[in-house]
C-alpha cells in the first residue's frame, strides 16, 4: 500500500487546498426563505459543511451580499456567517456578483483558479457570475447540493445553464474528499472525519457506530 507521489498541487486537474478557493454569493435570509428546490435546512447545513472544509484545508474565502450596506436586505444567515468567519466580505448592489468590481477584485486577491462556488438562487445569482467567471477563465466547481433555486425547475435550469457553459457539479462531500485524496495526508483526517460525520447523513450514522463497536 504504497501512494503514488504527490501531483504537483497548483496544477493538480482536481481540487488541492492549493488550487481552490471557496466562494458564496447571498445566503440572507430573504434567499434562503424563498428556496423551494431543497429544505432551506439542509440547505443550510451543507453549506456551514462546505465553509468548514475550507477552513480546515486552509482555502481563501469570498462572501458576497447585496443590500446589507444600504439597509435593504439583512445579512447572510448567522450559521453560515459564523462558519465563513475570516472570508474576505463585499456587499454589493449589483444583482450580478461578477458586475460589482470589488467582488472580482476579491476573487483575484485569493490567486486561485478553480472557484468552488455556491449562491442562491442558482438561476440567477449563482448563474450570473459563474458563467462570467468561466468567460474569465477560472474553472467553477459548482456544490449543487448547496444552493436552491425558487422552484425545482428554476433550479435546474440554473444549473444547467451553469454546466453548458463549462461549470462542474460537485457536492460538499466530494470536495471534502477530493481536498484529502490520501488519508496517509494525516495533517487533515481528523477534520475530515469530524466534518463528515457531523454533517447527520449516512456517514455520520457509519461513523457513530464504529465509534460505539469500537467502545464495547
Amino acid at each position: 500500500m504504497v501512494s503514488q507521489p504527490r501531483r504537483d498541487p497548483t496544477s493538480d486537474p482536481l481540487l488541492t487546498p492549493e488550487n481552490a478557493a471557496l466562494v458564496l454569493i447571498d445566503y440572507q435570509p430573504p434567499q434562503v426563505n424563498t428556496i423551494r428546490s431543497i429544505d432551506s435546512l439542509t440547505l443550510v447545513r451543507n453549506t456551514v459543511s462546505l465553509a468548514q472544509i475550507a477552513k480546515a484545508y486552509g482555502l481563501p474565502m469570498v462572501l458576497s451580499t447585496v443590500g446589507v450596506e444600504a439597509g435593504s436586505n439583512p445579512d447572510t444567515v448567522p450559521d453560515i456567517k459564523e462558519a465563513m468567519a475570516g472570508a474576505s466580505w463585499i456587499d454589493r448592489t449589483s444583482i450580478n456578483a461578477w458586475e460589482d468590481a470589488d467582488f472580482v477584485k476579491a476573487v483575484e486577491s485569493t490567486g486561485r483558479k478553480k472557484l468552488i462556488m455556491g449562491a442562491l438562487w442558482t438561476e440567477v445569482c449563482l448563474a450570473f457570475p459563474c458563467t462570467d467567471a468561466l468567460r474569465a477563465g477560472y474553472e467553477v466547481f459548482v456544490p449543487v447540493d448547496a444552493v436552491g433555486g425558487t422552484s425545482t425547475l428554476a433550479h435546474e435550469s440554473g444549473l444547467r445553464r451553469c454546466e453548458q457553459a463549462g461549470a462542474i457539479p460537485v457536492c460538499w462531500i466530494g470536495v471534502l474528499c477530493e481536498l484529502q485524496r490520501d488519508w496517509a495526508r494525516t495533517e487533515t483526517t481528523d477534520a475530515m472525519v469530524a466534518i463528515g460525520s457531523s454533517n447527520g447523513g449516512s456517514w455520520s450514522t457509519e461513523i457513530a457506530l464504529k465509534s460505539f463497536n469500537a467502545s464495547n
